[in-house]
């Protein structure tokens, strides 16, 4: 499977243009997908230049290299430089309807093929506070 996954507020907690603290367990979620599932994982973030640089080298840092940056293959060249919508499968963005699942939750999901109701059920770390997902899902 071809994921993109966002970088503020997903992998890191909002502090643009800085680089945020990393969100508990998003790092190892998605180094097990990339090793131990196969996936291929492209970071796809408004960043640009310098600030995108910056934070492809702090994920390299904490042990994540991606397979491509803003664009569908590493070799890949867009016409004005723009960002564009990506050809994957699954996008991974604090933008989502309803915000981001826990990383436990979407790991499950994806490994598993879960519903997300699935997923929080079998998830062992099921945040004490309820989040949009697990409200309308009745948890």
């Amino acid at each position: 499977m071809i994921i993109a996954v966002d970088f503020d507020g997903t992998i890191v907690e909002h502090a643009y243009p800085a680089i945020g603290r990393p969100i508990p367990f998003a790092f190892d979620v998605l180094k097990r997908l990339q090793d131990e599932n196969h996936h291929q994982l492209i970071l796809w973030s408004v960043r640009e230049g310098a600030l995108l640089e910056e934070a492809v080298e702090f994920c390299r840092s904490n042990g994540l290299e991606f397979y491509a940056v803003n664009k569908n293959y590493p070799e890949e060249k867009s016409e004005d430089g723009t960002s564009r919508k990506l050809n994957v499968d699954l996008y991974i963005d604090d933008r989502n309807v309803g915000g981001l699942p826990d990383w436990g939750v979407i790991y499950r999901m994806i490994k598993f093929g879960e519903s997300i109701r699935e997923a929080y059920l079998n998830n062992d770390m099921i945040p004490p506070k309820k989040n949009f997902f697990q409200k309308i899902l009745g948890l």
